[in-house]
């Protein structure tokens, strides 16, 4: 009975002594990950917030300042401006771009020889849309003497700088974030994919047209897929920086002053760190709201296929 004891100790022993090497194993398998994610991402975030409450511009000691750079924002004009402008912005971006990106999806969905080919060629623009050599060939194609602007001129539905002027110097920006619809498409594309086709064909029998199929079937099946990309999108519009800071430079007139704009002109040409941190801050409050709004209104509108919802 004691050997059996002292056996019985010794395995469980040897197995608490397994699992403690396999933790090991796994801590250093990710330590890298972790190590880079404490030293680029917790540690700055936890500096930006210190420096938010402080007067600092990089060439003397951070004055601390408490909420004055917060309450400096909102009598900011330039401030206001780039809020209104990132609104409006990815308030009319993101819906254009999802609706695009659905049709486009639902185009290659028919399994027709080669739609694999031609959805891989439509992805590339969401991998090069936002390096500097497509925003320089786009500043090019809009500019006074463009392809995109002659061609315009021609038609007489514009003419002129369409970049230089204000009142459509934003839509040329919108326009490239839609060009860049290849990433939701590719999702959308997945999730039509994963629909039953007896749903399609249970309609069919019941003399249910098409347009009907793709409000009653389509759209509420895709409800989840829809919900992610709205929110990754979304988030992905409030941080747009490259087409506004290469193609316009905010201007003219501050019609296409960005907020990640505004914020690097602040932070890296008025050396303005303290209240650069509070923008950022601000900026990231704003996406952590409107993320929760999403969250919270989805249970509404997001549906699943076993009936339940988010």
């Amino acid at each position: 009975m004691a050997k059996k004891k002292m056996s019985d100790t010794s395995r469980l022993k040897l197995e608490s002594h397994r699992k403690g090497s396999d933790h090991l194993a796994g801590y250093l398998s990710i330590s890298p990950w972790l190590i880079g994610f404490i030293l680029l991402i917790v540690g700055p975030m936890i500096a930006s917030f210190y420096l938010s409450f402080t007067d600092y511009n990089l060439l003397s000691s951070p004055n601390w300042v408490g909420l004055d750079n917060y309450r400096a924002l909102f009598s900011d004009g330039r401030f206001l401006k780039s809020l209104e402008i990132t609104f409006k912005f990815v308030f009319i971006s993101v819906p254009a771009k999802l609706i695009f990106a659905l049709a486009v999806a639902m185009l290659f969905n028919t399994g027709r020889k080669g739609s694999s080919l031609f959805s891989a060629i439509y992805y590339i623009p969401s991998i090069i849309g936002g390096s500097v050599a497509i925003a320089v060939v786009w500043k090019q194609l809009f500019g006074r003497q463009g392809a995109i602007t002659q061609i315009l001129s021609m038609l007489n539905i514009a003419e002129g700088n369409l970049i230089g002027n204000p009142d459509t110097a934003l839509l040329v920006l919108i326009i490239l974030v839609i060009w860049q619809f290849g990433s939701p498409m590719i999702i959308f594309l997945a999730g039509l994919r994963q629909i039953p086709k007896e749903l399609y064909e249970a309609a069919s029998v019941d003399g249910a047209t098409k347009v009907k199929q793709f409000f009653h079937i389509t759209l509420p099946m895709l409800t989840p897929v829809i919900f992610f990309n709205l929110v990754m999108q979304t988030i992905n519009g409030f941080m747009t920086f490259t087409q506004s800071y290469l193609i316009t430079g905010g201007g003219p007139l501050d019609e296409t002053l960005f907020y990640a704009v505004y914020l690097y002109e602040t932070a890296f040409e008025y050396l303005r760190m303290g209240y650069a941190s509070a923008m950022a801050w601000v900026l990231l409050m704003i996406i952590a709201v409107i993320t929760l709004i999403f969250f919270m209104t989805s249970k509404y509108w997001v549906f699943y296929q076993d009936g339940g919802r988010y």
